[in-house]
Order: structure tokens, then C-alpha cells, then sequence
């Protein structure tokens, strides 16, 4: 055998053990980094399983109460909230009733556990009967300008009922500064506003459109939701809403845009939020179903690349079973 030197470096020595692991690890992962999403539908009574999401489902407003309770005790802080109205019209007024369901839910969750973080959607999708995030010009496309005090409005009436964060994820132009401007003038200045700056037309989605009813009747979403192949034009995007008075931003979805959270954390101090959407959390329940990867782990490296990659704020269906699995 021929004599070689020593390594020079052992870079296994800082892997013998789960200590030493764990003393030189460079990202932290912890409930408190975690948000996690819930569908209050009106009328609904109890819970309903999601099919396309298993392990989530639909709460009626005599469930939220506990769900608060639930999360409080698993060391979760805060909530992301859409809601399935009883009815619909073409401007999606339900969004905005003093008693929606999501101003509903929000009272609720507050009196089960005051120090919930609730953090109100702020869309018209789910409340329109045609699905889109906006009114319709007659052309059929979203008007930008029409919907903007409809987008304030609703961040309003949320903020009226107790919600802490509005996070407007409609891709409106100019939404950020009108819905700050709404608030301050109604006396809210001390809420936040989330928002999902760079959203991209994602085929992530599919999922979440079952389970909050709002599927486009026609059409898609690309000319108001980002090209997945921008990242420019993302960094351009959350600039301007950050000059518009946010407080926070998003990239969304998360793990098909890691560089795109990378980027963004490059150009910006404010907290960063990544929503690991629906179909992520969908393709890793299936592969696990079927014995092809092992669940926890793969929950647990999933999150951990989310945050790595920059994020501060990890919006996930996963958060309660990955807290559960670190009590």
C-alpha cells in the first residue's frame, strides 16, 4: 500500500454526535418560526377533511376556539386565515361584512388564546362567484384600479375585528399603499401589513383552490400573479411594496423558490416570509403514504431549506405535526 498523508481536514470530526451537531448548526428551526394556515367555512359545523390535503380540514366557527387553544399549547404563535363564505357575488362583498366568517373567526380565536397572532388573508378569490382576485372590466380581465378600495375595505373590517396582520395576497398594483392608507385612516396604525410581494402563477396551488373554494370559473391567474421565471422582477416587486409602506414581505410559493427567498433576503432587512403552499405539502404526504420517503424527516428538511435559504417566517400546513414531533 502506498503511505498518504493525513487529511488535512477532518470535517467529520463536527458530526460524531448529535451534540456536536447540534452546537455548530447554522439554521435554527422553531415553532416560533412557524405560521400556520386554517379554512373557516360559514355554516359549516365541526371540521371537514381536506381530500387533496390530508390531515387539514375546514373548521366551522365552534372549532376555531380550540384550534387557538391547540396551537397555543404547541408553541405556535401565529395563524393565516381565508374564508369560504355563505355566499358570493360578483364584487365579493361578503369579504368585508362586520360578521364574515374570517371576522368571525378571529374574535373567536383572540378570546381562546389572546396571544395568538392572527394574520387576515386578503383577497377577493374565495369571495367572488367567478374566482378571480378582483372585479372584472368588461373585457373579462381584473381591473386593478376598481378593486383596490374593495382590497382596502376588507383589510378594514379584518383589522375591526382584531386582526393583527393583514396580508394582502390579491397581486393588485398599488394594493400595499392603499390598504396602508385605509388603515391609518380609520385609526389602525399599529397593524401590520404582510405582503405577499412575490407571488408567482404557480401549478402549486391546485390543492388550496379545493380546499377554499376558489378556483377560477375562467381563465388563469398569470396576468396578475408573477411568471415563475422572473426573479428580477421579484426583487422589482417586493421593492415597491416595501416603498408602499409594508411592513413585511412574501415569497410564495417556497421550495421552487428557494434562489427567489435567497435573492429577496440579499435586497431587504425587513422580516421575510416563505409560504410552503399547498402542493409542496401535498407531494410530500403522498410520497410518504407510500412508504417512498420517511415523513418526519422529510417535514423537518423541507422547513430548514425554507429557512436557510433567508427566511425569518415559514407559513405551513406541516407546522402543528412538526411541532408535535419536536415536544
Amino acid at each position: 500500500m502506498v503511505a498518504m498523508e493525513a487529511p488535512v481536514r477532518r470535517h467529520r470530526r463536527l458530526r460524531r454526535s448529535e451534540t456536536i451537531r447540534a452546537l455548530v448548526r447554522e439554521t435554527e428551526l422553531t415553532p416560533s418560526h412557524l405560521v400556520y394556515p386554517i379554512f373557516v367555512e360559514a355554516g359549516l359545523t365541526g371540521r371537514e377533511p381536506i381530500e387533496p390535503m390530508p390531515g387539514q380540514f375546514r373548521l366551522g366557527l365552534d372549532a376555531v376556539s380550540e384550534e387557538a387553544r391547540e396551537l397555543g399549547r404547541l408553541g405556535i404563535p401565529a395563524v393565516l386565515l381565508f374564508g369560504i363564505p355563505e355566499t358570493k357575488d360578483e364584487a365579493g362583498s361578503s369579504a368585508w361584512q362586520p360578521h364574515g366568517v374570517v371576522q368571525e373567526a378571529i374574535r373567536r380565536m383572540k378570546d381562546a388564546n389572546p396571544d395568538l397572532v392572527t394574520i387576515g388573508d386578503v383577497c377577493l378569490c374565495e369571495y367572488t362567484t367567478h374566482g378571480h382576485c378582483g372585479v372584472l372590466a368588461p373585457d373579462g380581465s381584473v381591473d386593478n384600479d376598481r378593486t383596490l378600495p374593495l382590497l382596502a375595505q376588507m383589510a378594514v373590517s379584518l383589522a375591526e375585528a382584531g386582526c393583527d396582520i393583514i396580508a394582502p395576497s390579491d397581486m393588485m398594483d398599488g394594493r400595499v399603499a392603499a390598504i396602508r392608507h385605509a388603515l391609518d385612516s380609520a385609526g389602525f396604525e399599529q397593524v401590520a401589513i404582510l405582503s405577499y410581494a412575490a407571488k408567482f402563477a404557480s401549478a402549486f396551488y391546485g390543492p388550496f383552490r379545493v380546499a377554499a373554494d376558489s378556483a377560477p370559473a375562467f381563465g388563469d391567474r398569470r396576468g396578475y400573479q408573477m411568471d415563475p421565471a422572473n426573479v428580477r422582477m421579484a426583487i422589482d416587486e417586493v421593492l415597491t411594496d416595501v416603498a408602499e409602506g409594508a411592513d413585511m414581505v412574501m415569497v410564495k410559493p417556497a421550495l421552487p423558490y428557494l434562489d427567489v427567498i435567497r435573492a429577496v433576503r440579499e435586497r431587504t432587512e425587513l422580516p421575510l416570509a416563505a409560504y410552503n403552499v399547498s402542493g409542496e405539502y401535498a407531494m410530500l404526504c403522498a410520497a410518504a403514504e407510500r412508504g417512498w420517503i420517511d415523513r418526519e424527516r422529510a417535514v423537518h428538511e423541507a422547513l430548514t431549506a425554507i429557512r436557510r435559504a433567508g427566511a425569518d417566517i415559514v407559513i405551513t400546513y406541516h407546522a402543528k405535526e412538526w411541532a408535535r414531533s419536536r415536544s
